[in-house]
C-alpha cells in the first residue's frame, strides 16, 4: 500500500487495516514455517504496511491532539 493511500484513510479505517495486515503476517509466517510460502518477500511487505500504516495512525492521531489542546 502506499503512503498516499494510506493517508486517504480515517484512523479507524487504519486500525482495521493494521488488523488485517495482522492477520495476514501470521498466516504469511504459518504458511513460511510449513514451507508452503512462494514469495518470502510478502512477509517483508506486510511488515513495511504494518509499520507504515502505525506511523500515519500516530500522525494523524499527534494532529487531533493539537486541534484540540
Amino acid at each position: 500500500m502506499k503512503p498516499t493511500e494510506v493517508r486517504a484513510l480515517s484512523v479507524d479505517e487504519l486500525k482495521q487495516k493494521e488488523m488485517d495486515f495482522r492477520r495476514e503476517l501470521f498466516n504469511l509466517k504459518f504458511q513460511l514455517a510449513k514451507g508452503e510460502l512462494e514469495n518470502n518477500m510478502r512477509v517483508r511487505a506486510v511488515r513495511k504496511d504494518i509499520s507504515r500504516v502505525l506511523t500515519i495512525i500516530s500522525e494523524k492521531e499527534d494532529k487531533r491532539g493539537i486541534k484540540n489542546a
